[in-house]
């Protein structure tokens, strides 16, 4: 058993301090016991994140329909502020190009920069759209179409027309999964939506464009606690609820995740689970044999709390983590 607040400690110290923002990735449960409430956790863990440099992400599935991993990126990228980190990288390739951005209330066109610094604003757009080929397009840790998308909005961030800012709301609807129809993005050269197929790579690419874009890396909460609630009554009715099928199929989203972390950078993913998580045979882990394997620990110290375990009990009333050396 470890205190929550001592647990978040360790994470920011450990694992968002060192091991994820060198590149890393890992996957931790978390088992709140004696009536805790995991909204503390939660609250711990987005202050650590932010301290940290980190973007927070928080998916509840009792929101969200967890079983469905384009669903899950789709709340991940609606908390992303995608224009601030395509801004990061403007300014980045324009310092690289040795060029001023004049200061103001509002971002400058690639014009105004060209005139600002006496240069022609034709060749000044043939420098920066080279640039950024060069930097994003062959950064072959991301997804083509992640890579096609975060140039458009990268050369949104200073071109004003119609045409480059409908593109850019278009490439944010379908990132976060509201666009309607998907040859608005013919255009920018993407031709499919984000889904099931897909939406894994997408989460790889886009923890990897957070450290482009001047951030850490993407710490993100997944509550599965909706997942144990068996009966539709007891579930509000503009809530999700979960079909024993649909508990199994999220159980293999966060299986996937964990095995996923050799190919998966720069992210911490913290999974909050119910006490029945545990101890109901039916929609616990139990009932999923490949996940539990992979979190289980089988072989443990009776008397002390092993905070780098994959499945970690959490309580109010555990002695501090330095008391237990």
């Amino acid at each position: 058993m470890i205190r929550p607040e001592d647990y978040v400690e360790f994470v920011r110290r450990e694992y968002l301090g060192e091991f994820v923002r060198s590149g890393g990735a890992t996957v931790k449960f978390v088992l709140p016991q004696d009536g805790l409430s995991i909204a503390n956790v939660g609250e711990g863990l987005r202050r650590a994140a932010e301290q940290e440099g980190f973007v927070y992400a928080r998916v509840d599935a009792a929101a969200v329909k967890v079983h469905m991993i384009d669903k899950v990126f789709n709340a991940i990228a609606r908390q992303v502020d995608w224009n601030a980190l395509a801004w990061h990288v403007v300014r980045e390739t324009l310092g690289e190009l040795r060029f001023d951005i004049p200061s103001g209330e509002s971002r400058p066109t690639l014009e105004e920069i060209a005139c600002a610094n006496d240069y022609d604003p034709a060749e000044l757009r043939r420098e920066f759209n080279r640039r950024l080929q060069t930097k994003l397009f062959r950064d072959y840790q991301m997804a083509q179409e992640f890579r096609i998308a975060m140039i458009r909005l990268c050369q949104a961030q200073v071109d004003a027309s119609a045409a480059a800012q409908t593109t850019a709301i278009a490439i944010t609807d379908w990132l976060t999964g509201d666009l309607k129809r998907i040859v608005a993005l013919k255009p920018a050269l993407i031709f499919q939506r984000i889904g099931r197929h897909n939406a894994r790579h997408m989460l790889f690419s886009l923890a990897w464009w957070l450290t482009r874009a001047g951030r850490a890396g993407l710490v993100l909460e997944l509550d599965v606690r909706r997942c144990l609630l068996a009966r539709r009554a007891d579930v509000p009715p503009d809530s999700v609820h979960y079909s024993k099928p649909a508990t199994l199929d999220a159980y293999e989203v966060l299986r996937q995740l964990i095995d996923a972390t050799d190919e998966l950078s720069y992210c911490f993913t913290l999974v909050s689970c119910a006490p029945e998580f545990l101890t109901d045979p039916a929609r616990g882990v139990d009932a999923y044999l490949a996940l539990k394997l992979r979190i289980w620990d089988d072989v443990h110290d009776a008397r002390r709390a092993n905070p780098l375990s994959a499945l970690v009990r959490l309580t109010a009333n555990a002695p501090p983590l330095e008391e237990r050396a």
